[in-house]
């Protein structure tokens, strides 16, 4: 919620609820002007630096030490101080534990399925990677008509919650191939990778079909390669795409989001796993890295 706004701030006020998304959308750059705001040029370069979008870093600590805005949000705290661009309003009515769910992944989940997949009618989808944001893709791709949608992740709680968030069929890693078989004959048209991992990207490669298209959601460490046979993509026209943050317009695809919530068909709130007082912060990190928890909030 808004406690204070700067000189020259439009389209917000005091008291406003709002959700913050990480990547500022500065609106002139060749990325903006294109219609993919999630790669803002200079977006990126506040984020990289740690200042705002329009202006140096403003925090600082007791003693006057610089104090960076990471992605621009730096929330952790009992308040934020943020960029316009760096904000989206909605309505009052959206509970705050539901509205934290669309900032990051929500509009990247359903964003890769809806926006850098650009999934069609009767398409089948599977989503490798059952945290927040690959939960979301799940939920994002029945709200295409007829699709086919499996879920897969080690760990049968996920496998089970995927279910309640829209996908027909789910099991392990090692599961998949059957499944893609069972329901997607030679291969499904579109695989979500949201775990990270290069290795996981090579195995969704051998899963489509052929002119599939593997979108690449997760952030594998880059020391990390992908080994493939490059002769696929000419030859069967399967398609790597990068998907950062969904292809989002956050100012557009939120609201239209949460209004999907508002009627039934984005059911966000599976994917918040339990909330926290802030001294447990570090622990909640923990958690998350082990696969323990979806999401987490944190109260102050």
């Amino acid at each position: 919620m808004v406690a204070a706004i700067g000189l020259h701030v439009q389209g917000v006020k005091t008291g406003d609820r709002v959700v913050l998304v990480f990547v500022p959308m500065c609106g002139n750059c060749r990325a903006c002007t294109n219609g993919r705001p999630a790669l803002c040029h200079r977006g990126a370069e506040s984020n990289g630096s740690g200042d705002l979008l329009n202006g140096d870093a403003i925090l600082r600590t007791t003693s006057g030490e610089r104090v960076n805005h990471y992605l621009g949000v730096s929330a952790f705290s009992e308040y934020a101080v943020v960029a316009r661009e760096s904000v989206v309003v909605i309505d009052d009515d959206v509970p705050l534990d539901v509205a934290a769910m669309f900032g990051c992944a929500a509009i990247t989940g359903i964003g890769a399925v809806i926006h850098s997949a650009n999934v069609t009618e009767g398409q089948s989808v599977i989503v490798f990677g059952l945290g927040a944001v690959g939960l979301a893709a799940v939920m994002g791709a029945p709200q295409i008509p007829g699709t086919t949608v499996i879920a897969i992740d080690p760990l049968p709680e996920k496998q089970a919650l995927a279910r309640k968030c829209g996908a027909h069929f789910a099991g392990s890693p090692g599961q998949a191939g059957e499944l893609v078989a069972a329901h997607a004959g030679d291969g499904v048209d579109v695989a979500i990778e949201a775990v990270g991992s290069a290795k996981v990207m090579e195995a969704c490669l051998d899963l489509l079909t052929r002119g599939g298209a593997l979108v690449s959601v997760g952030l594998p460490h880059p020391d990390q390669m992908l080994n493939v046979q490059a002769l696929q993509f000419a030859g069967t026209g399967k398609r790597l795409i990068g998907s950062y943050r969904g292809d989002a317009d956050p100012a557009r695809d939120i609201p239209a989001y949460i209004q999907l919530w508002r009627d039934g068909r984005l059911p966000v709130e599976l994917l918040h796993t339990d909330t926290k007082p802030l001294s447990e912060i570090n622990q909640g990190l923990d958690d998350l890295a082990e696969g323990l928890v979806v999401r987490r909030l944190f109260t102050f």
